[in-house]
């Protein structure tokens, strides 16, 4: 299991991942990669990529379960509403004493500040998508898509 990312290492992430551009073959070829480490390790999850309100790229794994697009549709959210990851969210509220259920007065069935969801941030143009993954505990799911990302960006 990984370790929990300071906020501040989480904020360095987003910072290091600005992309100069993302595209639609950009999308299947971060896809891509998502599917091979995660097929690599067995790892039972689903993969979404968004631009804007449309969906890029999706893929269901063995052993994920519908549970994970509804999870993955929440997480997402999150990263639209703040511009930033969804465990960097969360994050943010249990460092203030809280929880992002408690109180951000958003519908858990609507948004869920879990890890996962990260923000695809291009140069000059701030959030313009989202790239999620849904299966592994929350600290796992956003590192795969940290080191997906990582791989992409150094591509």
């Amino acid at each position: 299991m990984s370790e929990a990312p300071s906020i501040s290492e989480l904020e360095a992430q987003e910072r290091r991942l600005t992309l100069p551009h993302f595209t639609h073959d950009d999308a299947w070829t971060l896809g891509a990669l998502l599917v091979t480490l995660a097929r690599e390790r067995r790892a039972p999850v689903a993969i979404d990529i968004h631009r804007g309100g449309q969906q890029l790229f999706h893929a269901a794994l063995p052993g994920s379960t519908p549970d994970n697009d509804a999870w993955i549709d929440r997480k997402r959210r999150v990263v639209e509403r703040y511009g930033c990851s969804s465990y960097l969210v969360g994050s943010r509220f249990r460092a203030k004493g809280t929880t992002f259920e408690s109180s951000s007065r958003l519908d858990p069935d609507v948004y869920a500040a879990h890890g996962g969801a990260f923000p695809i941030t291009v140069e000059g143009a701030g959030v313009i998508g989202t790239v999620t993954v849904s299966g592994l505990p929350q600290v796992e799911d956003h590192a795969l898509v940290v080191e997906a990302l990582e791989r992409f960006v150094g591509a």
